[in-house]
């Protein structure tokens, strides 16, 4: 059944850009994102054609050697940052210690990196290993999420923070801290995985120091997809990269035995770019040419308020985990509940799918571009089914497994 706010949404056309499958209510892609329909074909020209007939040519006939910096360039509009200032490389994890030894490097004299408990434990698995790493008497602060703007003082290095909370949604305002930190001599470092193709952010208004995100959440590159990595120009030229690989020396192909670092954003590449991955990162981001960011969060608004009245109204068992204030929010809605775990397997076996955070929260994740009200309806009219029926509560549903 249709549904009035549905009418007259400009972003309805997107839904046949991708590929969701028939019976199925996504309401995960703040975790991994939708196939464009379009990818398939495109990884296989590189596949067949590119790398089958190209082989080592490739890297010159079609560009692979350009690639994450051309990808960077695409999401470096998506996220409000000057061009040249992203690299599209590695993973997450393996940025974030990219990104904060460089930025330690810039405070030499500081030795605190402030950080939330609600940041995502890999980003504060790799400042812990940093840290233990250089042996230089770095501290990792980590304090609740309302305790960080208290906490910003001038021993603080870098502040570490995400912009939106992996469990609830609860977002930051990234111009405010970042203007605290600045004004404490500290530098502002942030995650966007959950931020960069959900709505508008402005990394070069905030005047970000640093960032990082991921390629696989609603940017739809594919499980694993490349992360990517954001610099301000200020700095490029100023970080020494912690990890020397051979992509981000000054001339790769001269084969020095020394290490010299390539200028701007260049020095922050290492090894060699995934190309059948950056591929299919590059062909996804097509969707977002034609699309307004302030439309994605508009949509994104309208879909997670009709959600949160509706379970509110007919499913009294859940909590909300998410802050109520939309302003203050990502583009997605959490909610508490003791068998969350088994209450998303049943919610998956009946075709919606969101996933579990431990302990108790079950989180719904909210794309505007391949999502309608109705579907908010008919998800929410499955999960009153399960939580009035008690549908959830069978062993099958209750065994955990590896993913969650």
């Amino acid at each position: 059944m249709s549904h009035p706010l549905d009418q007259n949404d400009p972003l309805a056309v997107k839904r046949q850009a991708f590929q969701v499958p028939d019976g199925v209510i996504y309401l995960d892609g703040n975790s991994l994102g939708v196939l464009p329909a379009h990818v398939p074909a495109r990884l296989q020209q590189v596949v067949a054609q590119e790398w089958g007939n190209s082989l080592i040519r490739g890297w010159n006939d079609h560009g692979w050697f350009d690639l994450p910096a051309k990808v960077g360039n695409r999401i470096a509009r998506l996220i409000g940052a000057e061009e040249n200032t992203v690299v599209a490389a590695d993973s997450t994890s393996i940025n974030v210690f990219k990104v904060l030894a460089a930025a330690l490097q810039l405070r030499p004299d500081r030795k605190i990196i402030l950080s939330d408990n609600g940041n995502f434990p890999t980003d504060l698995y790799m400042a812990q290993g940093l840290r233990d790493l250089l042996d230089r008497g770095h501290e990792l602060h980590v304090v609740s999420p309302d305790e960080v703007e208290a906490n910003i003082t001038d021993e603080i290095a870098v502040m570490m923070l995400t912009e939106v909370d992996y469990r609830t949604g609860r977002r930051y305002d990234m111009s405010a801290l970042t203007e605290k930190a600045h004004a404490s001599g500290a530098l502002a470092f942030w995650d966007l995985a959950h931020s960069a193709g959900a709505f508008p952010v402005d990394l070069a208004g905030a005047k970000a120091d640093f960032a990082v995100g991921c390629g696989y959440k609603y940017l739809n590159g594919g499980p694993g997809a490349p992360a990517f990595l954001y610099v301000a120009p200020k700095h490029q030229d100023q970080i020494t990269p912690p990890l020397t690989g051979w992509m981000g020396h000054d001339a790769p192909f001269a084969f020095d035995l020394d290490y010299r670092p390539g200028t701007g954003i260049d020095r922050m590449r290492v090894g060699t770019p995934p190309i059948l991955a950056l591929s299919a990162l590059d062909a996804a981001l097509d969707v977002f040419d034609d699309v307004s960011m302030n439309d994605i969060r508009t949509k994104s608004l309208s879909l997670c308020e009709l959600f949160l009245s509706e379970v509110e109204a007919r499913c009294p068992n859940l909590e909300l985990a998410s802050p109520r204030d939309p302003n203050v929010r990502g583009s997605q809605i959490s909610f508490r509940f003791k068998e969350g775990y088994a209450l998303m397997q049943a919610l998956i076996a009946k075709g919606v799918i969101g996933d579990f955070r431990a302990p108790d929260v079950v989180r719904f994740g909210f794309t505007p571009l391949y999502l309608s009200h109705a579907d908010v309806m008919r998800a929410v009219d499955i999960m009153e089914e399960i939580l009035r029926d008690r549908l959830w509560d069978s062993e099958e549903y209750k065994t955990r497994q590896k993913v969650t």
